[in-house]
Formats: C-alpha cells, sequence, structure tokens
C-alpha cells in the first residue's frame, strides 16, 4: 500500500496510508493528511492516484508544496523516497509495490520465512563439529508488513518444542513490557543450559539510543561485568538479522572488536526483535563463555522463533502501555475541556437596552475559539472573539493566557487602538513563532449606543440594520493578526447602533463549515441569512446556527464555531 511517511516534523515517523482516489494535505482536521501546523494552509496539497501512479498537486497554498527541494507548479508524479516538503513538514513518497525499496530476502520482494547463509573458517562440505573449527550462521529476516514476519526452524528436539510453547504462554499473557522481557529471558535460560549471560537491548523511543532493558547471568559473581557488546547489536540491528558465532572472538565479521575479546564472548546468538512494519525495536543476545559449549544451528532456530514470539508481546504490551496513558490523557482532557468552558463568560453584561447570543462548540475536547463580555467603567462593555492558528490543547493553552491579556489592556487603557497594540507585544513577547490569533475587538458605550471596533486580521463584522440590510463593517481597518508583527500599529474605528440594528461576529469555523460533498458555507450565505427577518437577536442567532447545521447534515466538525450577536432592542 502506497504511503506518506513523515520523516520531518509533528510526528516523525507517522505514516498516512494513500487509501483514497484524492488525499488531501492540510491543517483541517478533515484532510487525510491532517498537520497541526499553524504556517500549512487548512487544505494545502492533494496527492492524486492515476492508476498505478500518484501525483501530487499545490492547492493554492500560502507557502507552497516542494518535491524534493523544488517548488511545483503544476501536477508532479510522485516516484519511490520522493520527499514532499510543506512548510517545515517533510514527507517520504513510499509505493509500496515489491521491489521499489531493498528487500531484506535480496530477491524479487516476495514473501519467504528467511534466507540461510553458511561461512565456515574450514571446509565449506564439513561441519563445525567434523573438523573440529568454528563456523558462523547468519539467518535474514523477511515478510509482510503488518506483523507476518516469522523465523523457518529446522528439526529441533522435542524438549525444545516444548519450552516454545511455555513461552508462547508466558509472554501471551503478560500486559507491561516490564513483565514481558524479564520472564523471556528466565525461560531463554531453562532452554539453553550452557548460557553465562542474556540481555535484551531495545530504543525507548524511535530516534533515542539503545539501552539494556533486562539482562541475566548464570553465576552471581558475573554481575557487575555483565557489559554489552555494541558491535554484535549493530551488526544484528542493522541488517535485521540473527547471527549466530562459535568463536565470537575471531569472527571476522566483527572486525576482532576489542569490546569483544575484553569480555571473552565465545559463542553466542543475537537476534533482533522487529516490530509489525519489519523495524527492529532492538535485540536479544544470549552468549557463553565456555568455548566447548557451544551454541548450535538449532539453537539459533528456537531463539529466533522466539524473538518473534517476543515481538508480538512487546508490540502488544506497548500497545497495553498506550491504553493505560490514553486513559490517563482523557482524563486530563476532561479536566481541561472543564476549566477552558470555566473561563468562557457564563452571562452575557446586564445591559438595559441590550441583547445577546453566544455559541461555542470545539472541533476538540479543547479548543482555540474564544470570546469574552468584559464589563468596563463608565456602564460600557466590550464583546471580544478570537481564533487561535490550530487547535487543540496547545491551541487552548494560548487562549487561556491570551484572554487574561485582553482583560488587563482593556482594563488600563481608554483608547482601544493602543489596548490592541498592548496584547499584540505581550503576545509576540512569548516567541511563539509559529502562532498567531485573529482576533474582533468591540467596545459598546450604551449611553452614546457607540460601538469602537478594532480589527486584527480577523473577518469583518456583519451589521444588520433595520431595513434588513446587512453589510460587514469597516473592513478597511483589519490589521494584521495578533503575534505576527510586534510593534505593529492597529486602527480604531466607530458606528452607532440604532434600535433594532445588531453585529455579528464569528470565527471561521462557521464560514467555512463543511458538508459531505467537502462544499464550504462561506460568508456570503452567513450575509444573507442575517438579512433575512428575526424577531430579536436570540432569535437571529439561532438562526445562524440552525442554518449551518443544516447544511453541515452531520458531517463531522472541522474547526472550532464560535459565533456572538449582539445588539439594540426594537423600540
Amino acid at each position: 500500500m502506497a504511503h506518506l511517511r513523515l520523516v520531518q516534523g509533528v510526528e516523525p515517523g507517522k505514516r498516512f496510508p494513500l487509501t483514497a482516489e484524492r488525499s488531501t494535505i492540510g491543517r483541517s482536521s478533515d484532510c487525510e493528511v491532517s498537520l497541526d501546523v499553524a504556517a500549512v494552509s487548512r487544505r494545502h496539497a492533494e496527492v492524486i492516484r492515476k492508476g498505478d501512479q500518484f501525483v501530487v498537486e499545490d492547492l493554492g497554498s500560502r507557502n507552497g508544496t516542494f518535491v524534493n527541494g523544488q517548488r511545483i507548479e503544476a501536477s508532479t508524479v510522485l516516484r519511490e523516497g520522493d520527499r514532499i516538503g510543506i512548510c517545515d513538514q517533510e514527507f517520504a513518497y513510499e509505493s509500496g509495490l515489491p521491489g521499489s525499496k531493498p528487500s531484506l530476502l535480496g530477491g524479487t520482494g516476495e514473501t519467504k520465512s528467511s534466507l540461510v547463509q553458511m561461512v565456515d573458517d574450514r571446509r565449506e562440505e564439513s561441519t563445525a563439529e567434523e573438523s573440529g573449527g568454528d563456523y558462523q550462521k547468519t539467518i535474514q529476516l523477511g515478510g509482510d508488513v503488518g506483523g507476518n514476519t516469522g523465523w523457518s526452524m529446522s528439526a529441533r528436539p522435542e524438549v525444545k518444542l516444548a519450552a516454545l510453547v511455555e513461552i508462547s504462554k508466558g509472554l501471551g499473557r503478560a500486559i507491561s513490557i516490564d513483565e514481558v522481557l524479564p520472564k523471556l529471558l528466565d525461560s531463554l535460560f531453562k532452554v539453553f543450559t550452557q548460557a553465562d549471560r542474556g540481555f535484551v537491548v531495545m530504543r525507548p523511543a524511535p530516534d533515542a539510543p539503545l539501552v539494556p532493558v533486562a539482562a541475566k547471568t548464570r553465576r552471581g559473581e558475573m554481575e557487575e561485568a555483565a557489559r554489552i557488546s555494541r558491535t554484535i547489536v549493530e551488526e544484528a540491528m542493522t541488517g535485521k538479522k540473527a547471527i549466530l558465532s562459535a568463536d565470537a572472538a575471531t569472527d571476522e565479521r566483527f572486525g576482532m572488536a576489542e569490546s569483544i575479546a575484553q569480555f571473552q564472548i565465545r559463542s553466542m546468538m543475537c537476534v533482533p526483535l522487529l516490530d509489525s512494519e519489519g523495524e527492529p525495536l532492538g535485540v536479544i543476545q544470549i552468549d557463553t563463555l565456555n568455548q566447548r559449549s557451544r551454541f548450535t544451528e538449532d539453537d539459533l532456530d528456537v531463539l529466533a522463533a522466539v524473538a518473534s514470539l517476543a515481538s508480538v508481546a512487546v508490540d502488544n504490551a506497548r500497545m497495553h502501555d498506550e491504553v493505560i496513558s490514553q486513559r490517563a490523557l482523557q482524563r486530563d482532557l476532561e479536566l481541561a475541556t472543564r476549566m477552558q468552558r470555566a473561563l468562557l463568560p457564563s452571562t452575557p453584561p446586564n445591559t438595559i437596552g441590550y441583547t445577546f447570543f453566544d455559541y461555542y462548540d470545539s472541533a476538540r475536547q479543547v479548543g482555540g475559539d474564544y470570546y469574552d463580555y468584559i464589563n468596563l467603567p463608565g456602564g460600557r462593555f466590550a464583546v471580544i472573539l478570537g481564533d487561535v492558528a490550530g487547535k487543540g490543547v496547545a491551541a487552548a493553552i494560548v487562549m487561556a493566557r491570551l484572554s487574561s491579556d485582553v482583560r488587563f489592556a482593556l482594563a488600563t487603557e481608554p483608547d482601544l487602538a493602543k489596548a490592541v497594540q498592548y496584547v499584540n507585544r505581550a503576545f509576540a513577547a512569548q516567541g511563539l513563532d509559529d502562532r498567531f490569533v485573529t482576533m474582533i475587538f468591540t467596545i459598546v458605550d450604551p449611553a452614546t449606543n457607540e460601538v469602537t471596533l478594532a480589527n486584527a486580521g480577523h473577518m469583518p463584522p456583519i451589521l444588520r440594520r433595520v431595513n434588513g440590510e446587512a453589510v460587514e463593517v469597516h473592513e478597511e481597518i483589519t490589521g494584521l493578526p495578533i503575534g505576527v508583527i510586534d510593534d505593529f500599529e492597529f486602527e480604531s474605528a466607530t458606528i452607532t447602533l440604532e434600535p433594532g440594528e445588531s453585529l455579528t461576529i464569528y470565527t471561521d469555523g462557521f464560514s467555512e463549515a463543511m458538508n459531505a460533498d467537502r462544499d464550504l458555507y462561506t460568508t456570503e450565505r452567513l450575509i444573507e441569512q442575517v438579512k433575512l427577518a428575526a424577531v430579536s437577536v436570540a432569535d437571529l442567532g439561532q438562526h445562524v446556527l440552525d442554518d449551518v447545521k443544516k447544511f453541515v447534515d452531520g458531517f463531522d466538525q472541522s474547526d472550532d464555531m464560535c459565533l456572538c450577536v449582539f445588539g439594540r432592542d426594537a423600540v
């Protein structure tokens, strides 16, 4: 199956299967390849299946789409290993076709159990026991991505088969990695009575260094000397192959490594643990210091089979640990949701002659949209609405901090334009280079019914007049979003609300609400709905909300949604 693998960005190593005819890459959560990165456009690029090929097209994005470092202007055919650059995110295209990448089997890429290569120090036709010499064996792993990797086992004593059954049962019952690995080594020491040492080395994370996670020695006095040869481990990990050496100290494959000679390792077996996609998780190594107790080819087959079982158990244990972590994260998210809701106003201003309607719904459990009502000196009040670039926890944290800055600025600075400049400087000082916020600021003076507006990169408010006309007001004062330029000078403007007139402010979760056909609701349709006759502000707000829900018709919400309508009561 063809897919894009993220090699640099928010989740390195994550794979996105290209199963649809058109796979969209963008910031929107409804994209097949969704990237929660502010610089990425909502619908940035598209990968299209054309027969047996895939092509990539830019969708008029702000920052462009690159293939192998070159910005593309038209459809570009993707070839195995091509790098697709979108802002600071980079993907590798992998077709998944047979022969599209080097096979672990050295053949055409078809599935086999193993490929065995014998290298004898003496004569090819003699065995180690016949010649009295040393021997080496390598088994290289192959198989389907998805967990069907396996090891071919030659005939072996029934006791070893029974031991495999025992190990399989023990691994099957383990639900934690901490349980899996010590039990594994205990069982292996029962099978390989000549073993002096055994250990498991793994990477705690994809890019982390290898570390020993379990170790066992048969002789108590060896505990402090149980060190690990990196040479052997890297040989098995890099080649994804099981290694048997009758005499590691003279094995040419290890280049007479000083570490092996220092550890006095004689006969040894080292087998990689491979995850469900065939990538190495670590290794199991068993060795002995007794030259007369060499491991055999059958021993290597047994250890290889055990490693295959252990890989499944480790995968299962990891998934169990992830489930536990997800439950804890879910509890944290539920708490964050309650806390964010607590930051939103519980009631609108109690101002005679004015009515309010508000609606808030995040695409995820917590969101980056925000609105607030703030009572100001002299009976005035402010209605604020904002939208942080991005979604989820990070956006919610940014908005929580921003809301406190907004309240402080409006309480201490009577000039609205200067108050917005303060908010902008405070936000820019936090150094969040990949975040910005669009905002609408309105301050209402009920004594004069004058509304002062400031716009930081947001959609202009929609004014509904008494005669039913609906227009966007003061688009000319729209400035840059908060956080783009720290010393940007914002402007303000005023309008006067007549009886029965109202202002509607909203986030792009409304104007860009999407239905199953991927059609957008649009600002134009929103304005048309505001024009319709409404008995009150509450009726107007509810009418807009109902129309958006009817348009979406149950299609998954792709962005946070926030709507505020306020205005004067009719005479």
